[in-house]
Order: C-alpha cells, then sequence, then structure tokens
C-alpha cells in the first residue's frame, strides 16, 4: 500500500457515520449487508447512508454486489489486511515481520508477555 492509499483509507475512517458503518459491515462479514440496512442500524437517512459508503467505497474499504433489486455492502477485508501491514510496516525497526508473515505474534515485547 502507498502512502496517498493509507490515507485515503484513514480520511475515509475519521467521522463518526462512516467509521459505524464500516463497523457494522465488518461484524456482518462476507455476507454484507444492504445499504438501508446499515441505515437503519446507525439512525440514519438513506441519502446520507449513501453519501458515507460511496466515500468508503472511493477509500477502497468496501465493496458492492448487486443481488436482486438490493445492493449488498461489504467490507473489503484484504484492503483492511493491507492497511494494518502499512501502519505497522516499521514497527521495531522491521525485526519482526508484519501482520501478513506473522498475523498472531506481537511486534511489541511488552504485547508478547
Amino acid at each position: 500500500m502507498k502512502m496517498n492509499e493509507a490515507l485515503s483509507a484513514l480520511g475515509a475512517l475519521a467521522q463518526e457515520t462512516r467509521l459505524e458503518a464500516f463497523r457494522t459491515l465488518i461484524r456482518a462479514g462476507q455476507s454484507g449487508l444492504p445499504a438501508g440496512d446499515i441505515a437503519q442500524r446507525l439512525g440514519v437517512g438513506p441519502t446520507v447512508m449513501s453519501f458515507h459508503l460511496t466515500e468508503l467505497s472511493r477509500a477502497g474499504l468496501i465493496g458492492s454486489r448487486r443481488e436482486g433489486r438490493s445492493i449488498i455492502y461489504t467490507a473489503s477485508f484484504a484492503r483492511i489486511g493491507a492497511l494494518l501491514d502499512y501502519l505497522i510496516e516499521d514497527c521495531c525497526l522491521g525485526a519482526c515481520g508484519t501482520r501478513a508473515t506473522n498475523p498472531k505474534e506481537s511486534c511489541c515485547e511488552a504485547d508478547a508477555r
């Protein structure tokens, strides 16, 4: 991931409704949710939800697919992993590898205890 992509993703998450929508989609897993369900869970209108989903989509954090008359939104788990890897890439001067190479290991000695 490049810095501008990380900035775009982090910027998209730096807003309360978008962060909550994103977390809702994370919890939904690969099944995803229609926009109306997300809006209802967050207590926002459909126009507002559409705006926020568009921003998350532009940042590459979510994707969508059509099922019948509905559009189902899902979190882009690969993109989330890439963002996390980017953020910890140089942790401990790169001595411990990234999340991709050591997904269950902590890179910080204090966390390993």
